[in-house]
């Protein structure tokens, strides 16, 4: 028989065979390959930019690691150390200024290259939203700061929930002069809020009647000479003007609606002009890590500030980067170094910011995002372990569990942010409301704080959570004395590895990190450990010790060491 015929035999015998089941099985198999092709991405990021993230030194010392730098900031280049300001007339080839908090709010209120601007908006629970008119912020920066130079201030302490007050007294004392910047966690006990009073030498406090009891912190600080009340507008008929017996009139007493409103309807809404002769004074913060402790007080400068704005922006994908039409809303106290951070890079990148009270220190964020739909987040460990914990409890049948597996493999397997699935709607229940429109979220911050107990998202949690959330997570690590984050996650890295814990990714763009000899943890041929040490622009001293104990990885990201 010819080769022909031998093929005309076995066709005639297949196609004999050929029944009901047989057409239900090919139409299953081309059914999943046509689904395999059509649903098919390619991965948010090339596998070979995640492999190894951050460049090593040369050279080394003896007894520490080499210095590591991220890879966009390599050891031929100098580290990020600020905003390039271009000012009017100036070459469009010169370098420009790094700049300060006066010149973060000019973007904020000139726009981008296209004039675009964000708005700010104050939420007071879910059906009251109020927006702010960036003239009517210039004006409380110019009032503000005139009232509190006129009365004598010299170290002002902001004790205010994340509002717009916080944000225009912070602006206030960068244009005016002389003022210093004193950043206190707000809702803390008394002893604690007069230590930190103490060991900054404040002279001026601004803050909400209900949270500071003036009594009390004038008999144990005698040293108060000037108090702003920001009291709501149901209390705003009541005379607060009033000073304790025994304080003999030494603390002049003013709220902040009586300052704005005694002013000419037509004062000026333009900025103060910029003179670079005079620098804005620091801004001080203090790191808490448990209560009872003594907290660290770090004096960051301008340039520590700006620095760390600076990395932070360049920290994100230029394609993904903030723009007008995102809001921001930090779900964390702006008492802490990294959340405030993060908020001015997204004003200077002309981003609608929200403001609540809710933000505390560990707050629900279906709460926190009531009334609107928030496109970047900053959330604490706390927070994200919550959602994490009320999300997983309701994959509750197979088919929702199916579908978070299917989720987890686009992330893990194929590197690609996960959108629906054949079986997303079981575990649709999972998904936590995150704003009135969930799906808009886009990016989490969420930050490790050296020292300060918060729990440790491993790369298992921090999967799930892009899964639930639909958003990016970027996963840093902080320290008290760095402006920003000592390192944080890349954007599009989703990966998890058997048997790894997790890691903090690479070094920002002002950052450079080395591991000294510590102990049994020590840089060999085989291993790079050792304590922490940062070194860079964001680093205010220019260079700290962390007090903890990592390991770089073979795609030298930092982890703590085990």
């Amino acid at each position: 028989m010819g080769l022909l015929e031998s093929i005309d035999a076995g066709l005639t015998g297949f196609v004999g065979q050929w029944n009901g089941y047989s057409t239900a099985l090919v139409t299953l198999l081309i059914a999943l390959v046509t689904y395999r092709i059509t649903s098919s991405r390619e991965p948010d990021v090339h596998p070979l930019l995640l492999a190894r993230q951050a460049g090593a030194s040369s050279v080394r010392n003896e007894g520490e690691s080499a210095v590591y730098r991220n890879q966009a900031a390599p050891h031929s280049m100098p580290l990020n150390s600020g905003l390039d300001v271009k000012d009017p007339g100036a070459s469009r080839w010169a370098r420009g200024r790094n700049g300060d908090l006066r010149d973060v709010w000019r973007k904020a209120t000139t726009g981008n290259d296209q004039g675009k601007k964000g708005k700010l908006f104050t939420v007071l629970g879910s059906e009251n939203v109020i927006e702010h008119r960036l003239e009517d912020i210039n004006r409380q920066i110019n009032l503000i700061g005139h009232h509190i130079a006129e009365q004598g201030g010299i170290r002002v302490a902001i004790y205010l929930p994340n509002s717009i007050e916080f944000l225009v007294t912070l602006l206030a004392c960068s244009f005016y002069p002389n003022l210093t910047t004193v950043l206190i966690p707000f809702d803390i006990s008394n002893e604690e809020l007069v230590s930190m009073m103490r060991r900054s030498a404040v002279d001026t406090v601004v803050t909400t009647p209900g949270s500071f009891p003036l009594d009390d912190i004038t008999k144990a600080y005698p040293s108060l000479r000037q108090l702003i009340w920001v009291v709501d507008e149901g209390s705003a008929h009541l005379d607060w003007n009033e000073v304790p017996e025994g304080t003999g009139g030494s603390v002049n007493v003013a709220t902040w609606q009586e300052i704005i409103r005694d002013a000419p309807a037509d004062s000026s809404t333009e900025l103060p002009p910029l003179d670079l002769e005079k620098v804005p004074m620091d801004v001080v913060t203090f790191w808490q890590t448990k209560a009872g402790t003594l907290e660290e007080m770090v004096r960051f400068t301008q340039a520590n500030l700006v620095a760390g704005i600076s990395s932070q922006i360049h920290g994100i994908p230029v394609k993904e980067r903030l723009t007008p039409s995102d809001l921001f809303l930090p779900a964390e106290s702006l008492a802490g170094i990294h959340t405030l951070v993060l908020t001015l890079a997204a004003l200077y990148q002309n981003s609608s910011v929200a403001f609540n009270s809710v933000a505390g220190r560990s707050p629900d964020l279906v709460l926190a995002t009531q009334g609107i739909a928030p496109t970047v987040i900053v959330a604490s460990p706390d927070s994200l372990l919550r959602i994490h914990r009320e999300s997983s409890a309701k994959l509750n049948t197979p088919l929702a569990k199916a579908s978070h597996a299917l989720s987890t493999r686009a992330l893990t397997q194929e590197g690609v942010l996960p959108g629906s699935n054949l079986l997303s709607a079981f575990a649709a229940g999972a998904k936590p409301a995150l704003g009135t429109d969930p799906s808009k979220l886009r990016v989490v911050y969420a930050a490790e704080r050296v020292g300060g107990f918060t729990p440790y998202l491993s790369s298992q949690v921090l999967s799930d959570l892009r899964v639930f959330t639909g958003a990016r997570v970027v996963y840093a690590l902080t320290s008290a004395r760095v402006a920003g984050a000592v390192a944080q996650t890349a954007y599009f890295d989703y990966r998890v590895e058997e048997g790894d814990n997790g890691h903090f990714g690479a070094p920002t763009t002002s950052i450079e990190i080395r591991l000294k000899d510590k102990g049994a943890f020590k840089t060999t041929d085989d291993k790079i450990e050792g304590e922490i040490y940062a070194t860079g622009p964001s680093v205010a001293g220019g260079e700290t010790g962390l007090g903890v104990v990592g390991r770089l990885r073979h795609d030298n990201t930092l982890a703590y060491a085990s």
